[in-house]
């Protein structure tokens, strides 16, 4: 029986892969590339930013108009709100993200509110995996959304790779191990790069003819990657010494800390590079303990983490506008899950659900798409942030509305119910506020408290509706409406008598409209 591919790597005593060139180690792109689907005539670049470890939403982006609801449930940890960075939209930053805050002011930088999916796993391995694959809460798989999207257009990667029309990597994961955002069906598509002044040239296996056996046909898979990683190295050592950094990324530039990640991002495409996706990431975010320093809560590790993430943010997209090629860049944070509402008693938040996700570039949409959660003072312990987005939802706009794949092949290789959603805009004009008011759904339930039969009632626009009832863990407990309804006013009834006393969420979805609402059976 032929042995597959990945099953020979992960067994082989030979060699494995990612590489390692020079004391760096890096990844030859297999598997397919960025989908036939997606442009592959574009000069477009998407950056993913990683925030490894769950970022606390909540203390990110404080919500003005819960201030005090939220400084109740925090109070070990709140921070002054006469120290916060305020914005539009009853909104503003922690004080450490006057970054954020000035790209926000120069309309840089989009939010989407309450990103994340259904039936919440707050184990660190498992929801990275879902984010990274784009899958659903049960589904186990094996490739990432992007190694799936980029299979669609190169599908016999790596295999002819690199060619003349394409001769530097799909994808760059800055640091030491592919990212599995980009793993295709067979391979990575993703180039590991942790220092692009130290590539050197692997010895590539002899010219000795290699016969059909499996063994000779792996041997061939693996010479085939040694070559590329070779070619790779010199088109990114070539790009990186004609790029220029065009602002001084000094103060956090130590060897892997985000500035450096975005700093070489920035000079690979200011020399040429034609790599469509970058990959960089920042760890720490877990902060179960000290997450604040007791007597002053604007400092400590997250607001430190925060400075990092804001700051370094900022210097690359003043870099790319100083390099004349901002319109042709995106990028995007994301992080395995958001953290609970109320403090733990240690300084510090535990594992939650949803969270803001964070956009950046010239062609963001600049405004907070989406609701402010609601906080009650009642909030159950367990309790995080409710979902409105669908991080797959985020996704799929991605490859749609800045990749160029198409709306079909997003739904069948990434999410089929995905909402497309208006964060992405012309570069030159922005999506009018009243167009943005249509993504909001209000719903209430009455009575709340119920006991027995409650109603949900709404607005809706017309066309095809879900109404879901969520736990205070994220878990989807009840469908209650999934399907056309017509436009107007409607009130749908909801028997309650069946769920235990506490507290839950109502989540109304229709295209990229939602609106969530929390409601107490006693």
């Amino acid at each position: 029986m032929k042995m597959k591919r990945r099953q020979f790597i992960q067994r082989s005593g030979v060699v494995t892969l990612p590489l390692l060139l020079g004391g760096t180690q890096i990844s030859a792109i297999t598997g397919s590339s960025l989908a036939a689907s997606v442009d592959p005539d574009s000069d477009r670049v998407l950056i993913l930013v990683q925030l490894n470890g769950g970022n606390d939403g909540l203390n990110t982006l404080i919500p003005l108009d819960q201030y005090a609801n939220l400084a109740a449930v925090r109070k070990d940890i709140i921070v002054p709100e006469d120290s916060l960075l305020g914005i539009r939209d009853d909104n503003a930053f922690h004080p450490s993200m006057p970054g954020f805050q000035s790209l926000y002011e120069q309309e840089l930088l989009g939010i989407i509110q309450g990103v994340g999916y259904p039936d919440q796993n707050r184990s660190h391995f498992r929801s990275t995996d879902i984010w990274t694959s784009g899958s659903h809460s049960d589904e186990f798989l094996t490739s990432g959304w992007l190694g799936r999207a980029l299979n669609v257009t190169f599908p016999d990667y790596p295999e002819g790779y690199p060619s003349d029309e394409h001769p530097d990597p799909f994808a760059i994961t800055l640091g030491f191990v592919v990212s599995e955002t980009c793993q295709g069906p067979a391979s990575n598509y993703s180039y590991t790069l942790a220092d692009p002044t130290g590539l050197v040239q692997l010895d590539e296996p002899g010219s000795t003819p290699v016969d059909n056996s499996c063994y000779g046909q792996e041997l061939a898979y693996i010479k085939t990657s040694i070559a590329q990683s070779n070619a790779y190295a010199s088109t990114v050592s070539e790009a990186y010494e004609r790029g220029t950094n065009h602002v001084d990324y000094a103060g956090f530039n130590t060897r892997n800390s985000l500035h450096e990640q975005l700093r070489i991002v920035a000079r690979l495409i200011d020399g040429g590079l034609q790599t469509k996706v970058y990959v960089v990431s920042m760890g720490g975010f877990d902060n179960h303990a000290d997450q604040v320093v007791f007597g002053d809560t604007t400092t400590g590790d997250h607001a430190n983490l925060l400075a990092e993430l804001s700051d370094a943010v900022a210097k690359f997209q003043t870099d790319a506008i100083a390099g004349g090629y901002a319109d042709r860049v995106v990028g995007m944070t994301f992080s395995e899950f958001g953290r609970r509402v109320r403090a733990n008693g240690s300084l510090g938040t535990d594992h939650g659900t949803a969270a803001p996700l964070f956009v950046f570039g010239t062609c963001v949409q600049p405004a907070i798409i989406g609701a402010n959660p609601v906080i009650d003072r009642a909030v159950d312990e367990q309790a995080g942030v409710p979902m409105q987005y669908d991080f797959r939802s985020v996704y799929g706009t991605m490859l749609t509305d800045w990749l160029g794949m198409t709306e079909a092949d997003v739904r069948s290789t990434i999410y089929e119910d995905f909402q497309r959603i208006p964060f992405l805009k012309a570069c030159e004009s922005p999506v009018s506020t009243e167009e943005l008011e249509l993504l909001k759904i209000a719903v209430s339930v009455a009575p709340n408290p119920a006991s027995d039969n409650a109603y949900i009632d709404f607005e809706h626009r017309g066309g095809h509706l879900a109404i879901q009832v969520m736990d205070v863990l994220g878990s989807v407990l009840d469908t209650v409406v999934s399907r056309r309804l017509g436009e107007g006013r409607h009130r749908v009834p909801y028997r309650v008598s069946h769920l235990a006393s506490g507290q839950y969420f109502i989540r109304v979805a229709s295209k990229a409209s939602v609106g969530t609402v929390a409601f107490v059976k006693i």
